[in-house]
C-alpha cells in the first residue's frame, strides 16, 4: 500500500511566495487552496485534474476549510483581517465576515453551524455564525495558534499552540477553555484526529509527530520527522498519516496503528502544505517552485 503519482495541475502563476492550506469538497472532488502569494483562493476540479476558478480578494489568504453540510467554503484573508464565505459549488463570494487582526486557523462545528476562527496577532479564539457574521463568542489563547479541528464526540475544539507548547481544548459551545495538553516536542503545528481509535496526531516543528490519547491527553508514541511539518491529514481507511515537510520538500507516510514511517515521497523545496481527498483517496502537494498541485494515489 504505496502512495503513488497521480498527475498534477497547473496553478496561476505568482512572482514570490506559495501556497497555504487546501481543502476538498468530497461530494464533488473540488479543492479549494489558499495562494497567499497572489491573495487569492484557487478552486480546482481534482477529478478532471484542471483549474477552474480564481478568487480574488483574499489577501494574505492562509486558511481554507470546507463545511460540506452547509454547501460552503471559508477562506481566511489574514491580510484583510476577515474570513470569506464561498459557495462550495462553484467559489462565488457571498459573504464577508470580520474576525480580528489577522485571522489563520479554521475548524467548523457542522452540529452548531459555527466556525472556529483562530488569530494570529490578538491569540484569541472566534465563534463565528457564518449566517449572520456575528462573533458569538470570543476567547483568548496561550499563545500562537496553529492548526485548529473539532472533536465532534467530545463536543469541543483542539487548537494547537506553539509555544507554550500545547493543545488547547474549547468548549464548542462557547469555546470556554476546558483543557491544556502539554506536548514534549516544540511548536505544535499540523493536527488530526483518529476518532476510532481515540487519538490526536501533533506534528511539531521539533521534528516529531506525537500521539496523544483524547480521552486523557496523555502522549501514547511518537514518530520522528524529517524537518519542520506543516499540513498532516489522517487517511481513516488506508491507516495513514500524511505529514508534508517544505524542506527538503517530502511528504513522509506514518502507519497510525504501528505509528511507524512507511514511505517518503520527494516533492518540492517549500512544498509545505497540502489538501486530501478521502473518497477518491487523493492527496493534494502545493509545488510553490513549479506553480503545480502534485496529485498522488493511495495505492
Amino acid at each position: 500500500m504505496a502512495l503513488v503519482a497521480h498527475g498534477a495541475i497547473v496553478l496561476p502563476a505568482h512572482a514570490a511566495g506559495g501556497f497555504d492550506h487546501g481543502d476538498v469538497v468530497r461530494a464533488t472532488g473540488m479543492v479549494f487552496v489558499a495562494h497567499p502569494a497572489n491573495g487569492t483562493v484557487e478552486v480546482l476540479d481534482g477529478p478532471a485534474g484542471r483549474h477552474l476558478a480564481t478568487v480574488p480578494g483574499c489577501p494574505e489568504a492562509s486558511g481554507v476549510l470546507c463545511a460540506e453540510d452547509a454547501g460552503l467554503v471559508f477562506a481566511a484573508a489574514r491580510g484583510g483581517g476577515r474570513v470569506l464565505v464561498l459557495r462550495a459549488v462553484d467559489g462565488t463570494v457571498v459573504r464577508e465576515a470580520a474576525v480580528g487582526p489577522r485571522p489563520n486557523g479554521l475548524a467548523w462545528d457542522a452540529g452548531r453551524a459555527r466556525l472556529l476562527v483562530a488569530d494570529v496577532e490578538d491569540l484569541r479564539a472566534r465563534l463565528l455564525d457564518p449566517a449572520s457574521g456575528v462573533a458569538v463568542a470570543n476567547r483568548p489563547l496561550p499563545g500562537r495558534p496553529r492548526w485548529c479541528v473539532v472533536d465532534t464526540a467530545g463536543d469541543r475544539f483542539l487548537v494547537n499552540v506553539r509555544d507554550p507548547a500545547c493543545v488547547t481544548l474549547l468548549d464548542a459551545r462557547d469555546l470556554a477553555e476546558v483543557g491544556r495538553w502539554p506536548v514534549s516536542s516544540p511548536g505544535p503545528h499540523g493536527l488530526d484526529l483518529d476518532p476510532a481509535t481515540g487519538r490526536a496526531f501533533v506534528a511539531c516543528d521539533g521534528g516529531l509527530l506525537v500521539a496523544l490519547d483524547l480521552r486523557t491527553g496523555r502522549e501514547v508514541g511518537s514518530v520522528p520527522l524529517a524537518g519542520e511539518p506543516d499540513a498532516v491529514w489522517f487517511h481513516p481507511a488506508a491507516r495513514r498519516l500524511y505529514v508534508a515537510i517544505g524542506r527538503p520538500g517530502l511528504v513522509q507516510v506514518i502507519d497510525t496503528d504501528a505509528l511507524a514511517l512507511t514511505q517518503e515521497v520527494a516533492t518540492e523545496e517549500g512544498a509545505h502544505t497540502t489538501a486530501f481527498d478521502p473518497v477518491r483517496s487523493l492527496l493534494y502537494v502545493f509545488l510553490p517552485q513549479s506553480g503545480q498541485a502534485a496529485m498522488y494515489r493511495q495505492g
